[in-house]
């Protein structure tokens, strides 16, 4: 049902009140009446790991549709037919060729690029430009955000991260030129107030500190234009307005949660205000925001790296309170791959969570995971060698029925994973010459 009355809700609606501006989800009511409802856009998404995996317990058994989940994916077996694993896909520009260490360095800026970074701990860095800028340059208008970049590990681009090489390629998948890193925003409160509560007038540091006690919720805000609309919605759109402002809402109350959380964080730096204590907590909450944008059609794409290369994040909630890097220079001792093992499965447990929201999330005559692609993998594949072959990858999502799920495939050796991504921008509507070192089209 649309709007009563025969009215139209304009695509473009927003809810605006005190300082605050929330776009809406789809709605019935925003397709005249008789008209063929618009066909969902397909978002792309890319959630990057660090430090590798344990491949050996990564790769399924079997190739095709009577694949066995592995030990590390056991947790997406529920989402078995929107899932499609990708082995050896390569990287080969995240190799040394001639430039010696600073593997993590390259796995991270090659990623999304296909391209071999300068080695430069200087301001004179080169990259290449990624996947998701390619195609923010040709749909970033369609939304508010022409991409989101967010993390949960620091972000910053300047300085010598890895072996003589800058700590923009450590910290940065994605990247808008050869020259321009796209840092991950890591503040989940920023990233609410980027989404959904931008100020027109900049704020100095008191200012903003002020209107972070004063201000009311950006729901609160908006609450009665929110009302107003509902009374003329039909009971479809009413039912998706309240799923979607209850979604903010949690948002919301999960930042006040993180902000007002007494408990200190062990760590060798001071605990930032607004980032939760507990890591999966954390993690969770910057996907929550993730899909709250896309539900809006506030960006169609994202990056997320759950931490940077190299990460020296300890996980002591699940029984590995050592530093992640290290663990992974294990040297085949059975203890130390068993610890690496149980990170790498918190991992997909952790991305688990985002399948659920998307599927959770009803659009047209599906869900959002119906209308995503959504890439999982990392840079590395065995951490402990620092290879850059068969490197862990996976696609979740629908991808608008563009991809079919439930599937193992197994690539001939060394197929660039700029492949995939030349594919995907097919899908999105980017067609591409090429990108990075692509050799064509990847058959999904």
């Amino acid at each position: 049902m649309g709007l009563i009355l025969g009215k139209v809700l304009d695509r473009r609606t927003v809810l605006r009140g005190m300082g605050a501006t929330l776009a809406l989800p789809a709605l019935d009511a925003m397709t005249p009446a008789f008209a063929e409802p618009a066909p969902a856009p397909l978002r792309l998404i890319f959630t990057y790991v660090p430090n590798g995996v344990t491949l050996a317990d990564w790769t399924p058994k079997g190739e095709g549709t009577g694949f066995e989940f592995s030990r590390i994916l056991m947790p997406l077996e529920p989402y078995r037919e929107r899932i499609v694993v990708l082995s050896v896909l390569a990287q080969k520009n995240g190799n040394a060729l001639g430039d010696g260490p600073g593997d993590h360095a390259r796995s991270g800026g090659a990623y999304l690029t296909g391209v071999h970074p300068r080695k430069t701990a200087g301001a004179d860095i080169h990259n290449g430009i990624s996947v998701d800028q390619v195609a923010a340059a040709v749909i970033g208008d369609k939304t508010r955000l022409a991409s989101l970049e967010l993390g949960c590990e620091e972000s910053r681009t300047v300085g010598n991260c890895d072996s003589g090489y800058s700590c923009a390629y450590t910290n940065c998948i994605s990247w808008r030129s050869a020259t321009m890193p796209m840092p991950p925003e890591m503040n989940p409160r920023m990233v609410f107030e980027r989404l959904f509560g931008a100020d027109d007038v900049p704020l100095d540091a008191q200012a903003r500190a002020k209107r972070l006690v004063d201000r009311r919720s950006v729901l609160d805000a908006v609450l009665g234009r929110a009302n107003t609309l509902a009374s003329e919605l039909g009971p479809s759109d009413k039912r998706k307005l309240d799923e979607y402002l209850s979604g903010v809402r949690e948002v919301e109350r999960q930042i006040e949660r993180a902000e007002s959380d007494p408990r200190v964080v062990e760590a060798p730096f001071e605990k930032p205000a607004g980032l939760p204590a507990d890591f999966a907590e954390y993690v969770k909450l910057m996907l929550d925001l993730q899909v709250a944008a896309v539900q809006a059609d506030l960006t169609r794409l994202s990056t997320f790296m759950v931490g940077r290369e190299g990460s020296l994040q300890a996980y002591p909630e699940i029984g590995v309170p050592d530093s992640h890097h290290p663990l992974t220079h294990h040297r085949g001792q059975a203890d130390l791959v068993e610890r690496v093992t149980k990170i790498n499965t918190f991992h997909v447990e952790l991305f688990a969570h985002l399948l659920k929201r998307l599927s959770e999330a009803r659009e047209g005559d599906g869900t959002l995971l119906d209308h995503v692609a959504v890439v999982y993998g990392s840079g590395l594949s065995d951490g402990d060698k620092h290879t850059h072959e068969d490197l862990p990858v996976l696609i979740a999502g629908g991808a608008n029925g563009r991809i079919a799920g439930g599937r193992h495939v197994v690539y001939p050796a060394e197929t660039p994973m700029t492949n995939l991504f030349l594919t995907l921008l097919d899908h999105i509507g980017v067609p591409a010459q090429s990108l990075g070192d692509s050799t064509g089209r990847l058959a999904l």
